[in-house]
């Protein structure tokens, strides 16, 4: 995932990424609304009214639309930073000579991510063709963690038999143990090092043949 990301969200609220052309007036509405988008979606979720994020920002239903015509734009823009870091975590695996440190780091990275910005992550894990941007670099992500999974099993890493599917259903096993923020850290690092063994080849004892991967992707759930 090396120049190593420790985690996908930052530290601080959205990027303001306007264009620098906007009247002072528009810049300040725009940072309103991301600002509340963010507080909104982390609090209630990605499914909140467009107008209760305008109503929380100081502006009009019609301001919102102009700025973000859809939600997923929106949603896209206020994910913007994230979106960014994660396609660096696949960028750092993809540079990494080991290639089962490589996956490891990666299901690390991702997984801790999960217990800090829950939200990103549905939002990664969503369909939301809408958006080009959103949809273009969740595809990127999507294709890097193939080439991870697929350089894990040619290096006789990662068992054969495992699915690039199989990441999703990780990602969504480690998304039930991480909503109590007190031990979510704890309970994600001891889920992944479970699977992670799983997932090894070449270990003492042959490994039991697993049933067919399910048709799942990223946009699945």
């Amino acid at each position: 995932m090396p120049a190593h990301v420790s985690h996908i969200a930052p530290a601080t609220g959205v990027r303001d990424t306007g264009s620098p052309g906007l009247r002072s007036d528009a810049a300040s509405n725009r940072r309103r609304v991301l600002d509340a988008a963010r507080t909104l979606f982390v609090s209630r979720g990605l499914d909140v009214p467009m107008a209760t994020i305008a109503r929380h920002a100081g502006v009009g239903v019609a301001t919102l639309y102009r700025r973000f015509p859809t939600r997923e734009a929106l949603v896209s823009e206020v994910f913007s930073d994230e979106f960014a870091a994660c396609a660096t975590i696949v960028d750092d695996a993809l540079a990494d000579d080991d290639a089962w440190r490589a996956f490891r780091r990666t299901i690390e990275t991702v997984c801790a991510s999960q217990t800090r910005d829950r939200e990103f992550n549905d939002a990664l894990l969503s369909s939301l063709p809408d958006a080009a941007g959103f949809e273009r670099e969740r595809l990127r992500i999507e294709e890097g963690f193939a080439e991870v999974v697929r350089r894990a099993k040619a290096a006789g890493r990662l068992r054969e038999d495992f699915d690039v599917s199989d990441l999703s259903l990780v990602f969504l096993a480690n998304r039930g143990v991480i909503g109590d923020a007190a031990t979510a850290p704890a309970a994600s690092r001891r889920l992944i090092a479970h699977l992670l063994r799983s997932f090894e080849a070449g270990r003492a004892e042959p490994a039991r043949p697993l049933p067919p991967p399910a048709p799942l992707g990223l946009g699945s759930f």
